[in-house]
């Protein structure tokens, strides 16, 4: 459980009533952005006014959430009404979202002309430019679209997954099959009476350089990949 001093306040105002909870920060934006989270709560009460340390009483609760069970109610506060971070934690929030989202760009789609992906710094240089809005508490994969569209304007993108056969040599199978899965989605798998490792699997076109490199530093260059569709 997070400490009071470390704790921010979350609020809804709801029902000509403002109901205020003290809350785990990093969690309760879990909380916000529909993922699970234990422990959030940083004091088991629910607040009129967290600064008077006014609690408001259970039947006002039971009469607007037909419930009294603290834990539940916090959710929904979190849920739908706000929360009240400083500068820094707003800051720290916005860095760590703009990083996943420039990064689920750059692994996911690739130049039409090269066939490459772009570095993340041109996604990053094209989001400025189209002076993108990043909502902290909604998911990576819900704003993906819009940004994209915006962007799009002033960096060609195209979102491409790559089916490939994939061939590893017996002595390379142990440390190599781990990197498989990581990169992509095996579709099948078959092993040859020598120890051979024959998967065909589908990665997602902006990862294709990286996985190559990883697949050749592993094998010392011993490995056969073969793109079969392009979709």
């Amino acid at each position: 459980m997070v400490t009071i001093d470390d704790a921010v306040i979350a609020r809804l105002k709801a029902y000509g009533e403002k109901f205020e909870v003290l809350v785990d920060p990093l969690k309760a934006r879990k909380l916000k952005q529909g993922e699970e989270a234990s422990d959030f709560l940083a004091s088991n009460f629910i607040y009129k006014d967290v600064s008077s340390a006014e609690k408001m009483p259970n039947e006002d609760l039971m009469k607007i959430f037909g419930t009294d069970d603290i834990e539940s109610i916090a959710l929904t506060i979190i849920r739908k009404g706000d929360l009240q971070l400083n500068a820094d934690q707003r800051k720290e929030i916005f860095e760590e979202k703009k990083k996943k989202i420039v990064s689920y760009i750059s692994r996911n789609s690739v130049d039409p002309k090269t066939g490459y992906p772009h570095p993340a710094s041109r996604i990053e240089n094209a989001m400025e430019k189209a002076n993108v809005h990043i909502d902290l508490f909604k998911s990576t994969e819900k704003q993906i679209d819009e940004i994209v569209k915006k962007i799009r304007v002033f960096v060609p993108l195209k979102f491409e997954t790559r089916s490939l056969a994939v061939k590893i040599p017996s002595a390379y199978t142990g440390k190599a099959y781990g990197v498989l899965s990581s990169y992509g989605r095996v579709i099948k798998e078959e092993w040859a009476n020598d120890g051979t490792l024959f998967v065909m699997m589908d990665i997602p076109a902006g990862m294709q350089p990286e996985f190559f490199e990883k697949l050749n530093s592993l094998t010392k260059g011993d490995v056969e990949v073969k793109i079969i569709n392009k979709r």
